[in-house]
């Protein structure tokens, strides 16, 4: 086998990128990301792309948050692992796969060489998720009008209720920030992402039950992609009442009472409840999401 060349690409020959087949059409997922030139990796056989990476990160970040675009060609695994293994940034890795993948045999392998890739990479599963995209034809879901919902400019009550929140949490990312640090971390770090968001912090909002007690908060945000579902999160004394659903609710319609014309969302595939209650508001899953993280954070 010949001799493999990795090499970061310019604005000048970014079009090698797409020089690479797209078996999960990962293209449809990406129509409104911004990649920048530098940040995209191809591994060359021949003059032939047969693995390719896209780092990402927001408009205003000095280095990329993860990468979130990822292909190897059947039979070039060590090649896409090298392109990995060699990149100057040890960042989450994110591959994102269309539905049905599993009953398709050429989506299982395009799948698998990915993951196989990873994993000789030394990146580890962290988790698998749903992606959602909820758009007018599916309706508006309900409001139940139970709770009481307001704005709340004090950064330290979002972060009391993160750290209750975070206290029982089926979400990976947030296991792991407790692992790390401790409940202070998984806090933080929600509060981080919040802000680094391009949407106003005046969106976020407390719920509170009609005798006052804290019920949760949701976060209706826009990432560089567009609107989303920031986090919805229910305190622990007060679970078991479906308050969940309430939020989603009330963060879908404050988001298209924005302008929103479309809202995207996710969740860990493990997080049954949260994943119950997107399918009752009307948000479709559109693909799935796979976490791996490097050997160095796992």
């Amino acid at each position: 086998m010949t001799d493999l060349v990795i090499r970061a690409l310019t604005a000048s020959d970014a079009h090698l990128f797409d020089a690479h087949p797209d078996p999960l059409n990962a293209r449809a997922g990406h129509q409104r990301t911004r990649f920048r030139p530098e940040w995209k990796r191809v591994a060359l056989r021949n003059g032939v792309v047969v693995a390719r990476g896209a780092w990402w990160g927001g408009p205003d970040d000095a280095e990329p948050l993860n990468i979130n675009w990822f292909d190897v060609a059947a039979g070039e695994e060590e090649a896409g692992a090298e392109l990995l293994r060699t990149a100057p940034w040890q960042v989450e890795l994110e591959i994102n796969l269309p539905g049905g993948r599993r009953d398709d045999p050429a989506l299982k392998a395009a799948a698998q060489a990915r993951f196989d890739a990873a994993h000789a990479a030394g990146y580890e599963l962290l988790v698998e998720r749903f992606l959602y995209r909820w758009t007018p034809e599916h309706g508006l879901p309900e409001r139940p009008g139970r709770l009481r919902f307001r704005a709340e400019p004090d950064d330290a009550v979002f972060f009391d209720a993160l750290r209750r929140i975070h206290s029982a949490t089926l979400d990976a990312h947030a296991l792991r920030a407790i692992k790390e640090g401790g409940l202070d971390q998984a806090a933080q770090e929600e509060l981080d992402f919040f802000h680094w968001c391009p949407s106003p912090r005046e969106w976020w909002q407390l719920a509170h039950t009609p005798e006052g007690e804290l019920a949760g908060i949701h976060i209706p945000a826009h990432n560089p992609s567009g609107p989303t579902i920031g986090f919805i999160g229910v305190v622990p004394e007060q679970r078991g009442h479906g308050y969940a659903y309430d939020l989603l609710a009330e963060c879908t319609h404050f988001l298209v009472e924005q302008g929103a014309e479309f809202v995207s969302a996710a969740t860990d595939q493990g997080n049954f409840p949260m994943a119950a209650n997107f399918t009752k508001a009307g948000f479709p899953v559109v693909s799935e999401r796979i976490n791996f993280e490097p050997a160095a954070r796992a």
